[in-house]
C-alpha cells in the first residue's frame, strides 16, 4: 500500500483555547493513538489535502517533531458551515497487528448488461478490510463482466486471500438496472414477436 509523509507539530496544551488559537493560524489539533500513550499535535490545514481530497486510500508516514510513527487516518471532523478541517485522529499501526481500513473498489470489465441498454450502479465506491499491514491493497478489483441486467456482484461474492472483508455479505457493491429506454425497447421486441 502506498504511503504519503505528513508533518506534525506537538502541541504546548490542549482543550478548547488552544484548539481554537491553532485552527486561527491554519492549524488542526490531531491525536495520535495506538502505541502506548497519545500523542496531541497539530498539522497545517493544507497538508490534508493528498489524503483526505482523494479516492485512494493510503498509510501515513507521520514525522512529529522528528520522530517518525507509522499510521491510518481513523477520523476526521469538519467544520459543519464551511467544510474546514477541524480535527483528525490518526491510529499508529504494527506490523504484527492486523489493521483495518477502507478499501476503494475498482470495477473492471465490460458489462453485457450495460452494453444491453442497461444503467450500471455502483453502490459501494470502498469496502472495510481487515488484515495484517503488509497485505493491504491499494485497491479491491470487481469485475462486471458477467452482469447482465438485474444482477448484481455482492459482498460475498468476492474471492479475496489473506483479506477480511467487513461489510455484510448481502451488501451490494456494483449493480445494472434496467433503463427506461432498455425497458421500452425489451416491450417493443415483445410486441413485435406477438404480432
Amino acid at each position: 500500500m502506498k504511503s504519503v509523509a505528513m508533518f506534525g507539530y506537538l502541541r504546548d496544551g490542549v482543550g478548547k483555547s488552544n484548539s481554537n488559537s491553532l485552527r486561527n493560524e491554519g492549524k488542526v489539533p490531531c491525536v495520535l493513538y495506538g502505541q502506548g500513550e497519545p500523542v496531541h499535535f497539530s498539522m497545517y490545514a493544507q497538508d490534508f489535502k493528498p489524503l483526505v481530497y482523494t479516492p485512494n486510500t493510503y498509510t501515513v508516514k507521520l514525522d512529529i517533531d522528528g520522530k517518525i510513527h507509522r499510521a491510518v487516518l481513523k477520523d476526521i471532523q469538519f467544520h459543519p458551515v464551511n467544510d474546514s478541517i477541524i480535527h483528525a485522529d490518526f491510529y499508529e499501526y504494527s506490523d504484527d497487528k492486523p489493521l483495518v481500513m477502507d478499501i476503494p473498489v475498482k470495477i473492471i470489465g465490460n458489462s453485457p448488461g450495460v452494453r444491453a441498454g442497461g444503467k450500471l450502479i455502483v453502490k459501494a465506491k470502498k469496502l472495510k478490510v481487515k488484515t495484517m499491514p503488509a497485505q493491504m491493497p491499494d485497491f479491491i478489483e470487481v469485475s462486471i463482466e458477467e452482469l447482465n441486467i438485474g444482477q448484481s456482484v455482492k459482498v460475498g461474492d468476492l474471492k479475496l486471500s489473506n483479506l477480511n472483508l467487513l461489510d455484510s455479505p448481502n451488501n451490494p457493491i456494483v449493480s445494472v438496472k434496467t433503463t427506461r429506454a432498455a425497458a421500452s425497447a425489451a416491450t417493443e421486441a415483445a410486441d413485435a414477436k406477438k404480432k
